[in-house]
């Protein structure tokens, strides 16, 4: 049982540096009272801040901080579990977050999530949702259980039940048997693959007992066939590399041609350039009678002169120019003797270079062969040693098997576990059991409050509600006021199946304006005729009829605000 002490806070909302505490274990009921914005609610978004880091209304977490003292926002609860006495402690600007454990502080070594994760799973044993729906009844931010997805009114039941473990305990089964199916897997793979080389192995050897003295002389013989045949490949390449050398010889006088034929050309253009200088001369003396630069008429004697000189000189070239053609044409006939011995030459390298290869496959061939005759004669040692590799491959497979076998049968075991543990399994007989219980306290608490209609959860926590005339409705089909008499039936239920269970079973319960809007007279008379005949329970009333309710409490608490910051007085 978590039994709630004492909250106190400072710099929170409203509240100043001056610190709030309340005792929340002093009385019976207590009515908290004060006009609007007085502080009333801040006693909820306390709690659920200092619990869960999260106000109980739709407040974002940088509006908790005091706007006026802006920072060394705290709030401090205390509650024993057990015999072990507890204060948490948390604040903003400085972030502060502490557990301490009769008065020692609890290790901080991890991060603040999975100090949250301790405070709720371990010390707590509560978490947000379920703390709401048991501790907490507000008009606002609060989701009643009906509300709710059917996955989350499993998960507030389960806490209640106490039947959470099962889920966790679910998580780790889940790991290990992941962890479990892989290292099926790897083993069958495994296994795979040793049977394969085995049955490889297990054909070669056969291969090599099938084997007899006829396969040996055949191969034999076809390395007699390739050393044959390499002797004729090394008389062609003798015969190839004379007639290279032959070719060669002829090749000696080829620089000589070549620089000849440079010669030739270099005069051939040498005389063709004088015959065309002596030709233009002779058109200008034919052409011309005066001299074209100083106008005077040039000499006929002259001209003729110079006419004749010039047809002997261009006669001679031309005759000179006929012989060096003809010169030249031998020259390039030689040349192109000598280029096509050149290119005969390339053609028999280029048959050389194909029988070394021809030579080198008929070597690695005949290799190849004389390896498989070494296989053949030491076929005895090598059958010997892969019969031994062969037991090491059979005893391998069969103790793999084994460990196979061993880890299935494990995984079967977490199956059948995890089949246990899961929603179908040993929670649903849980949920079954009680189901009865909760659905029989549902109806007595909203009979109790003259609330005459038949409610009925179903193992998938959907709700059926049927009037005296046997109509059927849902949870939404009714008022305000009906639906609160419906939450606060449900949140007793929980509270004293909670109380039966000793899981989230504590002393503190805390209804804010449940009176203000949706219950009336009669409503609350039933109301606290229940809580009447709840013992040991710090009950927690936040209203804004507080005349009219003063007589039914036994402790009052009144906020009010001065200079804009909340005050706590005794009514």
């Amino acid at each position: 049982m978590i039994l709630f002490k004492k909250i106190k806070w400072k710099n929170f909302l409203s509240t100043g540096n001056t610190p709030i505490e309340i005792d929340l274990n002093k009385a019976p009921t207590t009515l908290i009272i004060g006009t609007n914005g007085s502080g009333k609610s801040t006693l909820l978004d306390a709690l659920c801040f200092v619990l869960f880091n999260r106000p109980f209304r739709l407040i974002k977490k940088e509006q908790i901080v005091n706007t006026i003292n802006d920072g060394d926002t705290e709030v401090e609860v205390e509650f024993n579990v057990g015999t072990k006495n507890y204060k948490v402690v948390r604040g903003i600007k400085p972030n502060k977050f502490e557990i301490y454990s009769d008065g020692d502080l609890i290790n901080q070594d991890a991060s603040t999530i999975d100090y949250q994760k301790y405070l709720e799973a371990n010390i707590m044993k509560l978490n947000y949702r379920s703390f709401i729906q048991v501790v907490i009844l507000g008009a606002s931010s609060y989701e009643p259980f009906m509300k709710m997805k059917p996955r989350y009114r499993r998960e507030v039941v389960e806490e209640i039940l106490d039947i959470r473990v099962f889920g966790l305990m679910d998580l780790i089964l889940r790991s290990q048997q992941s962890d479990l199916q892989k290292q099926i897997t790897d083993i069958k793979h495994k296994c795979e693959l040793i049977n394969s080389k085995y049955e490889l192995e297990t054909k070669h050897f056969k291969e090599l007992q099938g084997r007899d003295i006829d396969d040996k002389d055949y191969k034999k013989n076809i390395i007699e066939k390739n050393n044959k045949d390499l002797q004729e490949y090394l008389k062609k390449i003798t015969i190839l590399n004379n007639e290279i050398e032959n070719n060669k010889k002829n090749l000696i006088e080829q620089e000589k041609v070549n620089q000849k034929v440079n010669q030739l050309s270099k005069l051939e253009a040498k005389i063709e350039n004088n015959l065309l200088k002596h030709k233009r001369t002779l058109e200008f003396f034919q052409n011309n009678d005066t001299c074209p630069e100083c106008t005077q008429a040039i000499d006929y004697n002259l001209k003729s002169s110079k006419i004749t000189s010039q047809q002997l000189t261009i006669g001679k070239l031309d005759v000179g120019l006929k012989d060096l053609l003809s010169e030249i044409i031998i020259t390039e006939t030689k040349v192109n003797e000598l280029n096509a011995v050149s290119q005969k030459i390339n053609e028999l390298n280029i048959d050389i270079a194909k029988i070394n290869t021809s030579l080198e496959e008929l070597k690695k061939y005949s290799d190849k062969i004389q390896e498989e005759i070494l296989l053949l004669e030491n076929k005895e040692s090598d059958g010997k040693n892969i019969q031994e590799q062969l037991n090491k491959l059979k005893t391998e497979l069969e103790e793999s098997k084994v460990l196979l076998d061993k880890i299935i049968e494990e995984k079967q075991y977490v199956d059948v576990v995890r089949e246990i543990l899961n929603d179908k399994g040993a929670k649903a007989k849980i949920i079954k059991k009680y189901l009865p219980i909760m659905n029989t306290l549902i109806n007595q608490y909203l009979q109790a409050m003259d609330f005459f209609v038949s409610f009925h959860l179903d193992e998938e926590f959907n709700e059926t509600v049927k009037s005296r005339h046997r109509d059927t409705f849902d949870y939404n089909n009714f008022s305000e006021g009906e639906k609160m008499r419906i939450d606060l039936a449900l949140l007793f239920t929980w509270r004293t199946i909670a109380k039966m269970k000793n899981s989230t079973n504590t002393n503190l319960l805390v209804l804010d304006e449940i009176f203000d809007g949706s219950l009336d007279g009669q409503g609350t008379d039933d109301f606290f005729k229940i809580i009447k005949n709840m013992p040991k329970e710090n009950i927690f009333i936040i209203s804004h009829k507080g005349d009219i309710l003063f007589d039914k409490f036994t402790n009052i608490i009144r906020f009010d605000k001065e200079h804009n910051f909340t005050r706590l007085q005794n009514a």
